[in-house]
């Protein structure tokens, strides 16, 4: 394998704990090279799903963080000049296809529209990818595969894929996990014993049924771990919950409080 793919191979196993049947799927969505969509509220484990598919499947993973300010160029890549003159830099989506690894778009929506058309070509039945800045045509390595996820709680008409973006993929949806599985992720991630994870999960559930009553989002399975992080060093819990769980998600006063007395009623 080139040099350069092989910095991307995940080399440890990262942990996962699959919830249905979204192992079983994807596998049989690479082995057929379909596109996928992850779809799903953030910190519920969808990068980490990626993560383990590629460890499993033992392909290289090259994850991209969309944002809009995000160019076409940024993907495919550019020309750039040095010393020796002008040369040819492959971006992320072009190195994925040129050497058969999984790429990964983080948070697609939050690219442009016209950022977001590049991936077409590869994403269909030609899995092509047009340098059109360099005249060159790349046919996708047969192990490339392409990825994408985004929140569709942050959907609007500003911010959403077009259905000939969307139609190029199959989809999985993510979410929470149920009580036990999440309280054994946040005991295992974390470190801490299962009597204080079932706590912060109990938490969790709480502030999750106040979304779209005055919380955008509710607190998630990251936001637990990093909580559960604290007190494994030796924060005094009300203090993690505060700082990891609390004040992250809301500055609205009343809703804090609200929260923080949530909070008490389990520690």
């Amino acid at each position: 394998m080139s040099d350069v793919i092989e910095q991307y191979l995940i080399k440890h196993e990262p942990y996962y704990h699959p919830v249905a049947d979204e192992v079983t799927l994807y596998e049989a969505a690479y082995s057929a090279r379909i596109p996928m969509m992850l779809k799903g509220p953030t910190g519920c484990g969808k990068t980490r799903f990626v993560e383990f598919m590629a460890w499993k499947l033992k392909k290289p993973l090259i994850t991209v963080a969309c944002n809009e300010d995000m160019t076409a160029s940024d993907l495919v890549g550019r020309f750039l000049l040095d010393a020796q003159g002008t040369r040819w830099q492959d971006g992320p989506l072009t190195t994925a296809a040129r050497y058969g690894a999984i790429c990964y778009l983080d948070e697609v929506v939050e690219a442009r529209q016209d950022t977001t058309v590049v991936i077409h070509p590869v994403t269909d039945s030609r899995r092509i990818l047009p340098l059109e800045k360099k005249g060159e045509l790349i046919n996708a390595h047969p192990d490339f595969q392409l990825v994408i996820s985004y929140n569709p709680g942050y959907q609007s008409l500003m911010k959403d894929l077009k259905q000939s973006t969307k139609q190029r993929f199959g989809a999985l949806d993510f979410n929470y996990p149920d009580h036990d599985t999440e309280t054994e992720i946040v005991s295992h991630e974390s470190g801490i014993n299962k009597a204080i994870s079932t706590k912060l999960v109990s938490i969790a559930e709480r502030a999750r049924n106040l979304k779209g009553h005055g919380l955008d989002e509710g607190i998630s399975t990251r936001m637990l771990i990093y909580a559960g992080n604290l007190i494994a060093k030796g924060v005094e819990a009300q203090a993690a919950c505060r700082v990891a769980l609390v004040r992250p998600i809301t500055d609205d006063p009343d809703m804090r409080d609200a929260l923080d007395a949530a909070v008490a009623t389990f520690f």
